[in-house]
């Protein structure tokens, strides 16, 4: 590994670990349905703080990494269905569209299967459906 990421890897670590402090109480009891009303949408200028410029300047901008983050989880299946979720709201925050995240989930099909997909793009339309009643 190179010292630029060393000392990326190391931020994003220590960045990590004082979430998981602030959010240690909270998370004794927390239950995973639910998660992605649990924490809100956060804003572009954040996202593409944290997962873009900051940690990987000559790197993957917020939304890509966002659209790899839901592939991802797309192929695990309902093992990650809040964080499906959260992560298409991301995405749509970030910049994605509709048809950038159903073609991510899409092609994702033949890595975790065609349940997995179908879970998805469901989850991703519920999704697709709450930001238009919040606009």
């Amino acid at each position: 590994m190179n010292d630029a990421f060393t000392k990326m890897f190391q931020q994003m670590m220590e960045s990590g670990q004082e979430m998981v402090r602030a959010f240690n109480p909270a998370l004794e009891n927390m239950q995973v349905k639910g998660l992605e009303q649990f924490l809100p949408t956060m804003p572009a200028n954040v996202m593409e703080m944290w997962f873009g410029k900051t940690f990987n300047r000559e790197g993957l901008d917020a939304k890509t990494r966002l659209l790899a983050t839901l592939a991802a989880l797309v192929a695990l299946g309902s093992l990650a269905e809040p964080q499906i979720k959260l992560t298409v709201r991301h995405a749509l925050e970030a910049g994605a569209t509709k048809r950038e995240i159903a073609e991510v989930i899409w092609q994702t099909s033949m890595f975790g299967g065609m349940p997995a997909m179908q879970k998805a793009l469901e989850l991703a339309q519920s999704v697709f459906a709450e930001t238009e009643d919040e606009a």
